[in-house]
């Protein structure tokens, strides 16, 4: 019988084998927000974390209503120019990106899930297809 080699993620390319080490070694800012969006605590919305859209991994991405939340840290002002080519990717998707800073996580959480849900309450409802109810 052949062993198997132990399924490791850093050995593969994969969006999702790097989600899942991305999951698993969060910063302790997105930790913090992550316990105040996961099980559709705001607004009965869900969210997945560490989420592939394209080329690109997001922090935290709910779907039904096409919002990412990013929590940034000061790397990120850095790549100034690569994060707006990264937001104008994911709005090109029909998203809505909102970014929050480290220390705002950490310092003002509750006001960041208020931000949060407004976003969410602020969403237009889907135009209903031509030819659908109502239509005759």
């Amino acid at each position: 019988m052949t062993k198997r080699k132990p399924y490791t993620d850093k050995a593969s390319n994969r969006p999702t084998a790097r989600s899942r080490e991305l999951r698993r070694n969060m910063i302790p800012a997105e930790r913090r927000l992550w316990s105040r969006i996961r099980a559709r605590q705001i607004v009965d919305t869900r969210f997945n974390t560490k989420f592939p859209i394209g080329p690109f991994i997001c922090d935290f991405v709910s779907r039904g209503p096409k919002l990412i939340i990013e929590v940034d840290g000061g790397q990120h002002a850095e790549q100034a120019k690569t994060g707006a080519g990264r937001t104008a990717y994911l709005k090109s998707e029909g998203y809505r990106v909102i970014r929050f800073w480290n220390n705002d996580v950490l310092e003002n959480t509750d006001g960041v899930v208020q931000v949060i849900e407004r976003a969410l309450l602020d969403r237009p409802s889907p135009t209903p297809p031509a030819g659908g109810r109502g239509d005759k």
